[in-house]
């Protein structure tokens, strides 16, 4: 057992993600959530597959295509968390998204990436908030975990005051609605999207591996599809009601991190982050505000 799953035993008992875990158990105990209900596949129809009576989708991708599905809701607040498990043995090239992003050349969007590799390499993860249309506030992991032997579970917390990345519970990184400072924030409905895709260009050694097509059809699985969230579909779309303290994920336990949490999200990019924006000089000579701000 390594440090940070010693330290995760001892974190779970924490308050907060006592609250996650129980509104987790109130969903396994209706049988989880069916797919279909508040779900569609948007593309990559044929390369989609719905296992276990809706309770599970695989996506997959080959040379023809990959794969992806998103909500049939937006939403405006919420706690989002899927339990993922990637693509096995040689992946480079390959990306698995799991993020909330609303639409048009403005948009906003909160991203989990997770990066293909070369069998026996580590699996990287990417996080990233656009705002406005505007993105580049990229955030790179490695992960201490097998993410393709397992399901594992990625979470987005997003309320009026901070949004949250987690990752198996443990919060990886932090970016805090600091609006009054001139810091843009995500407050456009946003809809949530998991897709299996081709970013070889870029994703893996900067897009020097390519995708080795001899191990397609590259499969991910999804599993617990979330419905902790203030939908605005039907509704005045007044995003200020998904700010109501009535959701349980507005309510103060949510508005800061726990000094709990922030230690162990403090260790965790002390040993596994492997790329801030905010630390990148020749890229912003002058870190943009909200690294500041963030800390």
């Amino acid at each position: 057992m390594n440090r940070i799953e010693y330290m995760f035993l001892i974190f779970e008992f924490v308050s907060v993600l006592f609250l996650m875990f129980t509104a987790n158990a109130r969903v396994r105990g209706q049988g989880g959530i069916d797919f279909d209900k508040n779900y569609v596949v948007t593309w990559g129809q044929n390369h989609v597959l719905k296992l276990n009576q809706g309770e599970e989708v695989e996506l997959s991708m080959d040379q023809s295509s990959g794969s992806g599905f998103e909500s049939k809701s937006h939403y405006g607040s919420g706690f989002f968390q899927m339990t993922i498990k990637l693509p096995p043995s040689d992946s480079a090239g390959v990306v698995t998204a799991f993020y909330l992003t609303s639409k048009g050349d403005t948009h906003d969007e909160v991203d989990f990436e997770f990066l293909g590799n070369r069998q026996g390499k580590p699996i990287g993860i990417q996080t990233n908030v656009f705002t406005n249309g505007q993105g580049n506030r990229e955030q790179k992991f490695v992960l201490w975990f097998d993410p393709t032997t397992s399901f594992h579970t990625y979470g987005i917390l997003w309320n009026p005051y901070q949004i949250v990345f987690y990752v198996d519970k443990i919060p990886i990184r932090v970016f805090k609605n600091n609006i009054r400072f001139g810091v843009n924030y995500p407050s456009k409905p946003m809809q949530l999207v998991a897709s299996l895709w081709n970013g070889e260009e870029w994703a893996t050694n900067g897009g020097k591996d390519k995708i080795n097509w001899a191990y397609a059809p590259f499969k991910a699985q999804f599993q617990g599809f979330p419905e902790h969230g203030c939908r605005l579909d039907g509704q005045s779309n007044n995003r200020e009601v998904c700010g109501s303290t009535r959701y349980w994920w507005n309510n103060r336990t949510y508005n800061r991190l726990s000094a709990n949490e922030q230690k162990a999200m403090e260790d965790v990019r002390a040993e596994y982050m492997q790329y801030d924006y905010c630390s990148d000089r020749p890229r912003y000579p002058v870190p943009p505000t909200e690294c500041r701000l963030n800390e």
